[in-house]
């Protein structure tokens, strides 16, 4: 079959939306792309995988994209924009179709050349190869290791994704999620290449098996770009939390908690307006270093499919002002009101056409921040305290929000009920071109409720 055939058969879908519509498989991954969400039609599960094992999937492919377009000397934004084309390509195909390890790399590559940062195909193929070879190493030892640590035989899938062009392989089937997850530090990636033979960790780039990786990789070049309608513009939380933060620092409209030691830091004797300043700038470095992490650990889940960049880029503020012990000037419950004036103002100061309204939808927060906090959980293997205060503010915000609407609903507003909600969907049946249906809020191991068909989003009990 040819490379046109190959992309026309894998692109073309069953709901005659196509690959390479403009604005159909652009404009569902825009920030109203939550509305159109059902995890059951996710090609992986309507093909028999479960909700969790697809989650793990994701998050175990994007923490090796991260350690790659690290060893890449890549840009953030690119290694960002490449799992967005990760998540993007895996909402119209299945895990079982195509070899995970191989689309991250293609994604990768695309993605260097769409933040004017390209590399040459075949170091990325490398580099990249390497990195996979030395995880499946590493994940081998440790397995060999648990074998001699317990007297109880274990069953391990060494075989699985041993080969670049093995199906639904990928990086790390059968690696310990550290390993693959993008966590390999340099003295172990070190000590691992020296156990590994340089058959299995090294492709000769003239050899028949580098040149047939290498025409997959561009094929699955090629049909990234027809699944997500060549749309290649991607927005980023960055830009967006950085001005809130400043927004929010200049207008004084945060300060550290009472019960926070870096509270007691702004009294002295003379030179009151100085410390109050210093005061202010670290709390700006501190919270946009919490905001940035928190985003880059956003991409390894699907939030950047079922929000936009702005709803996500307020989670990560609020999450950063928790996490710095930080709270609204006016009070611990009114988070809404100072996240919304500090949202309004960069949406006023933006171009976008599609901004969404600068009222704040709470339940969508929540959704967020849960979402976020699980992978941190699941990162740590615990809930640590300042995530159990989170969880518990979280809970907070929720209900304050619940009475303050539950005042209105006379006025047509729409009260906050339970979690379960009608599957009716709201012409989803008549949509032609429809956009792809992005992850669930259980990508990053079904910790949340999924969203409805309907335009709702998970709630948290």
């Amino acid at each position: 079959m040819s490379a046109a055939a190959m992309i026309a058969v894998t692109t073309g879908g069953g709901d005659g939306d196509g690959g390479t519509q403009q604005q159909g498989g652009g404009g569902g991954y825009t920030n109203h792309s939550h509305s159109h969400f059902d995890i059951s039609q996710l090609p992986s599960i309507t093909q028999g995988m479960s909700a969790d094992e697809e989650a793990m999937k994701r998050r175990k492919t994007c923490r090796f994209m991260e350690e790659a377009g690290r060893v890449l000397k890549l840009p953030r934004v690119a290694i960002s924009t490449g799992m967005v084309f990760f998540h993007r390509f895996y909402a119209k195909h299945a895990f079982q179709e195509h070899d995970r390890f191989e689309v991250a790399v293609a994604a990768l590559v695309l993605a260097a050349k769409t933040e004017e940062a390209p590399k040459k195909v075949n170091t990325v193929i490398q580099e990249c190869y390497k990195l996979k070879a030395r995880a499946m190493q590493a994940g081998r030892l440790s397995a060999q290791q648990h074998k001699r640590n317990t007297t109880t035989p274990t069953t391990t899938s060494d075989t699985s994704g041993t080969s670049g062009g093995t199906s639904g392989g990928g990086v790390s089937s059968s690696v310990s999620p550290k390993v693959a997850g993008g966590e390999v530090d340099a003295s172990s990636s070190s000590a691992t290449t020296t156990t590994t033979t340089p058959s299995s960790s090294y492709l000769d780039t003239k050899g028949e098996d580098f040149l047939k990786l290498k025409e997959r990789i561009l094929l699955l070049e090629r049909i990234i770009l027809h699944t997500i309608g060549f749309e290649l513009s991607i927005d980023h939380p960055y830009k967006f939390f950085v001005d809130m933060i400043k927004k929010l620092i200049s207008t004084r409209q945060l300060q550290y908690t009472k019960t926070s030691k870096k509270s007691s830091t702004t009294t002295g004797s003379g030179g009151g307006t100085k410390k109050t300043s210093e005061i202010m700038s670290q709390m700006m470095n501190e919270l946009v270093q919490y905001s940035m992490s928190t985003a880059n650990d956003s991409y390894q889940t699907s939030l950047c499919l079922q929000f936009g960049p702005q709803e996500i880029a307020t989670a990560c503020v609020y999450l950063a002002c928790m996490f710095s012990d930080v709270e609204p000037v006016t009070g611990t419950n009114d988070w809404k009101h100072t996240l919304v004036a500090a949202r309004s103002s960069t949406s006023s100061s933006t171009t976008t056409t599609n901004d969404p309204d600068k009222d704040i939808d709470v339940e969508a927060l929540v959704s967020l921040c849960v979402q976020i906090i699980d992978l941190i959980a699941e990162k740590k293997a615990s809930d640590t305290e300042s995530v159990r205060k989170i969880r518990k503010a979280l809970g907070l915000l929720k209900s304050h929000n619940s009475s303050s609407t539950g005042t209105t609903t006379g006025q047509g507003q729409q009260p906050v009920g339970p979690s379960t909600t009608t599957t009716t969907t709201g012409g989803s049946g008549g949509k032609s071109p429809r956009p792809p249906p992005p992850p669930s809020g259980g990508s990053d191991g079904g910790l949340t409720e999924p969203l409805s068909p309907q335009n709702k989003r998970p709630r948290v009990g």
